[in-house]
């Protein structure tokens, strides 16, 4: 039985090989009167290249200059520029203070929907991203940045926040809510 397969793929072989072979013909006349055709036509002259103009070099000479690929601040110096930040300026958050409510929401987030006055005091009704309604006057505090709030007026709240400044120190920054026009 494995004798009559094996015959079997021999003779299939056989026949795909001589088949194969039969399609290839020495009749070449096709190709030989596309090749007539392709040498007969017109030969087209290639324009010559345009000539390139060579550009001025520009030597920079950044001898005695800041590398600019190095920061601008002494990195291994930190703890140095740290200390006399700190020393110079001063101005530090209140550590010890309690913490309020409204410090624990980033300013962008609260809005002021009213003011109240009652005898010489100003109260700013702020409203909070959950929905509730706080009262704050001056010397209270909120924000994120130890916003201490300086004046109540009118038209919003003027803040002073205090902010790391990069260098261990601390630095001020203003800040304002305004009175917001929709409730």
């Amino acid at each position: 039985m494995i004798t009559h397969k094996l015959h079997t793929r021999l003779i299939l072989i056989t026949l795909a090989t001589v088949f194969g072979l039969s399609a290839c013909s020495n009749d070449m006349s096709d190709l030989h009167e596309h090749v007539k055709k392709a040498r007969a036509q017109k030969k087209t002259k290639v324009p010559a290249l345009p000539v390139i103009k060579p550009h001025e070099t520009y030597s920079y000479n950044s001898s005695g200059l800041r590398n600019p690929f190095l920061p601008v601040i002494d990195v291994f110096n930190l703890p140095t520029l740290a200390s006399k930040g700190k020393k110079n300026r001063g101005l530090h958050p209140e550590e010890n203070r309690p913490r309020e409510e409204l410090e624990s929401y980033p300013l962008d987030t609260m809005r002021m929907v009213g003011i109240l006055k009652q005898k010489d005091t100003s109260w700013a009704l702020i409203r909070t991203r959950d929905g509730t309604i706080h009262r704050v006057k001056a010397g209270h505090y909120m924000g994120q940045n130890h916003g201490k709030i300086m004046r109540v007026t009118e038209s919003g709240i003027e803040l002073r926040e205090i902010v790391p400044d990069g260098i261990g120190g601390w630095t001020e920054r203003q800040a304002e809510i305004a009175l917001s026009e929709k409730s």
